[in-house]
């Protein structure tokens, strides 16, 4: 039969014994009592409290992804990238030529090495032909971000981010002007596509809202990828002189397509 045992404690601790229990799921143990102002403070079954550990674990764990699932959908969200890039990673881009490797390479260093880009502000071009997969790399560096790793990402085309200015001068707007440059600026990675998509002189208003962008993601040493149909001295004309002197900030990364169009084949 099982006696008590006193437990050799340190000078000052309380005491504390153990004696036979019994458990009605995991049989006998051996019972931690410790005695505290008088009374007494029975342990519960070792095998009991490690099962309740476990399940605690896996609760937090459980309450962790579902949290990190949550953070995600709400990143993709405010990424609002478009569904049919959604898919495009940089794994399923296509490579046919030395050149098309050369401009995965690049792209696959700015995701690899983005905390010291984080750090630094440096920012890429992509720029040549169209329908080369200038677009498919910059929506697959924001797509690595966002699945991989805890940095936001936004894709935006110059198109669309003056559409959505222009709505919110409508008296009705919920959103401000200065709620979308914030939505543009704040993120670690912004992508901006269609860069000069339109031939003609871009306007007073597009001029001012792209440096407005470049500038305050300048401010905060926030690297923007641009992506762009235009040969790289016609970038000046297209977003001004001044966006262009921002992004060369701290060694502007210059990434040219200049094959034949690919649209079409898979990949692309």
């Amino acid at each position: 039969m099982r006696s008590e045992k006193a437990v050799s404690l340190p000078e000052g601790a309380p005491p504390i014994r153990t004696q036979p229990a019994e458990c009605e799921k995991h049989g006998n143990f051996d019972q931690k009592v410790t005695v505290l102002l008088g009374r007494e403070l029975k342990g519960g079954c070792p095998e009991c409290l490690r099962v309740i550990a476990e399940e605690r674990a896996a609760s937090a764990k459980a309450n962790a992804a579902y949290e990190m699932r949550l953070s995600l959908t709400r990143k993709l969200g405010d990424a609002l990238i478009p569904k049919r890039f959604t898919t495009r990673t940089l794994d399923n881009y296509q490579t046919d030529h030395d050149e098309q490797r050369k401009a995965l390479k690049f792209c696959r260093h700015y995701v690899a090495t983005f905390d010291q880009i984080r750090e630094s502000g440096r920012c890429m071009v992509l720029i040549g032909k169209p329908g080369t997969g200038k677009t498919h790399l910059g929506v697959a560096m924001a797509n690595e971000l966002l699945h991989k790793t805890t940095r936001t990402a936004v894709y935006r085309t110059v198109g669309s981010v003056l559409q959505t200015i222009r709505a919110t001068y409508d008296r009705y707007s919920e959103r401000t002007e200065g709620d979308i440059l914030a939505s543009l600026i704040n993120p670690d990675l912004l992508v901006l596509d269609e860069i000069g998509v339109s031939k003609e002189q871009p306007s007073d208003f597009e001029l001012t809202t792209l440096f407005a962008i470049i500038n305050g993601r300048y401010e905060r040493e926030a690297p923007t990828v641009i992506i762009s149909n235009l040969q790289a001295d016609e970038l000046g004309r297209a977003m001004g002189d001044r966006c262009v002197d921002r992004l060369r900030e701290g060694g502007l990364i210059v990434v040219p397509f200049e094959w034949e169009s690919q649209r079409g084949k898979e990949g692309f």
